[in-house]
């Protein structure tokens, strides 16, 4: 997958993200969970897990070298942490 073809299919996940309104809360409390510690003191600066992190967690969800997660998996996991954490 080119580079180009990745960040598309990223940014697909993004606004499916962002026309849900409903998902912004359990979507940031993600963020938060999966963000490194002092993440605003390197760059880029945003609340991103770890490069060696996010391509584990790809591999073992989707197998393959360069995985790319998919908006309907992305929806159903943020419906998983809600309903996991309303249970908590």
């Amino acid at each position: 997958m080119t580079f180009i073809a990745r960040w598309r299919a990223y940014a697909t996940v993004v606004v499916a993200v962002i026309v849900r309104p409903s998902y912004w809360g359990v979507g940031l409390r993600v963020i938060g969970r999966l963000a490194p510690r002092g993440w605003w003191q390197r760059r880029p600066f945003l609340p991103i897990p770890s490069e060696s992190y996010a391509r584990f967690r790809l591999q073992t969800q989707y197998g393959g070298e360069t995985p790319v997660p998919t908006s309907a998996d992305v929806l159903k996991y943020l419906q998983w942490v809600r309903q996991w954490d309303a249970g908590r």
